[in-house]
C-alpha cells in the first residue's frame, strides 16, 4: 500500500504572505517522509465539505509546479480536473509542462466536473451532465492524439483543433498516467476501463461493490483489470495524539485486501510537520508491506 497527501485547503495561520514559504516546507517534509504522491484539489472556491467558499484557494497547475520544484520524488496531481474547467490543448500544455519540468512526475487526474457555484461564480461554462461526460470523453481522446507522435488535426462534437502541436512532448511515457476519479457505475468506470491507467473512489462501504462494476468493464473493453492502480480517497486522520493510529493501519490492511494500491487524503487540520513526522516514523515504512 502507498500512500499520497492531498491538501485541500490553503487558509494556514501564516496567512497569504506565508503561504508559499509553509507550503515548500511541508510539501519537502512529506516528500522526505515517503508518500508517493502530492495532490491538490482543481477548484476556484473552497467545497463545503472542507470550509467556506471565502477559504484561500489556489489554482491547480501553477501550485503544482511550485510542488514540483520543492520535491523530487513524489508523483504530482490533482484530485481531480473537472475537464470542462480547461480548453483540452491547454490542458494537454499544462500536464506536459508539469510532467517536463518535474522529472516525469506528473500525472492527469480528470473527471466530468461537479461544481455549479464556482463556474457559475466565475463565468466557466457548465453544461448539463450529460455534456461533461462527453466532454471528458473527448478531452481524453484529445490528449492522448497530442501525447502521440501525430500532429494532425482532431474533430469531435464539442472539440474543433487543426494541429495537435505538442513539443517538447511529455518525459513518461507513453504518456502520464491517466487517473479518472468518481465512482458513476455505468459512464465514469466505463471510462476509466477504456482510457484510464488508475482510478480514484471513495474508501466507503460500497468500495468493494464499486471495484466489481470496473472489473465488469475491464472485461467487457478487453482490458487487464489488473493493469488499473486502484487508488481511494483516505481522510489521513490519526488523532491529534497519534490515538488512532491502529485504526488507521486497520483501514490500510482492509483496503490493500480490496486490491487497492494506493490511499490518497487530507489531514485533520493541514499538513503538520509533527504529523508528517509521525506517519514517516509510524505508518509508511509499514504500509509499504500491505
Amino acid at each position: 500500500m502507498r500512500l499520497g497527501l492531498q491538501i485541500p485547503d490553503f487558509t494556514w495561520p501564516g496567512g497569504p504572505a506565508r503561504l508559499g514559504a509553509d507550503l515548500a516546507e511541508a510539501a519537502r517534509a512529506a516528500d522526505q517522509a515517503g508518500f508517493e504522491y502530492l495532490a491538490v484539489m482543481d477548484h476556484f472556491f473552497q467545497i463545503s465539505t472542507v470550509g467556506p467558499a471565502e477559504n484561500d484557494m489556489l489554482e491547480a497547475y501553477t501550485t503544482l509546479g511550485f510542488l514540483a520544484a520543492h520535491t523530487e520524488r513524489a508523483k504530482l496531481l490533482t484530485l481531480v480536473t473537472g475537464a470542462h474547467y480547461r480548453q483540452p490543448g491547454l490542458l494537454a500544455k499544462a500536464i506536459t509542462t508539469l510532467d517536463v519540468l518535474s522529472g516525469g512526475r506528473a500525472i492527469l487526474g480528470i473527471g466530468a466536473g461537479w461544481n455549479e457555484e464556482e463556474s457559475r461564480g466565475l463565468g466557466f461554462p457548465f453544461p448539463p451532465t450529460g455534456q461533461r461526460f462527453e466532454i471528458l470523453e473527448e478531452t481524453l481522446q484529445y490528449l492522448l492524439e497530442m501525447w502521440s507522435e501525430k500532429d494532425e488535426p482532431f474533430h469531435s462534437r464539442h472539440i474543433q483543433a487543426e494541429r495537435l502541436l505538442n513539443v517538447p512532448q511529455a518525459l513518461s511515457k507513453p504518456h502520464p498516467p491517466i487517473m479518472i476519479g468518481g465512482g458513476g457505475e455505468k459512464k465514469t468506470l466505463r471510462l476509466v476501463a477504456k482510457y484510464g491507467q488508475a482510478c480514484n473512489l471513495f474508501a466507503g462501504p460500497g468500495l468493494e461493490h464499486k471495484l466489481d462494476v470496473l472489473r465488469g468493464h475491464c472485461e467487457a473493453e478487453g482490458r487487464d483489470y489488473d493493469d488499473i492502480t486502484k487508488t481511494v480517497y483516505l481522510f489521513m486522520d490519526i488523532g491529534p495524539n497519534g490515538e488512532r493510529i491502529d485504526e488507521f493501519k486497520a483501514e490500510l490492511r482492509r483496503l490493500a485486501g480490496l486490491g487497492v494500491h494506493v490511499a490518497i487524503g487530507g489531514m485533520p487540520g493541514g499538513p503538520k510537520l509533527e504529523t508528517i513526522e509521525t506517519f514517516a516514523k509510524d505508518i509508511l515504512p509499514e504500509a509499504h508491506s500491505y
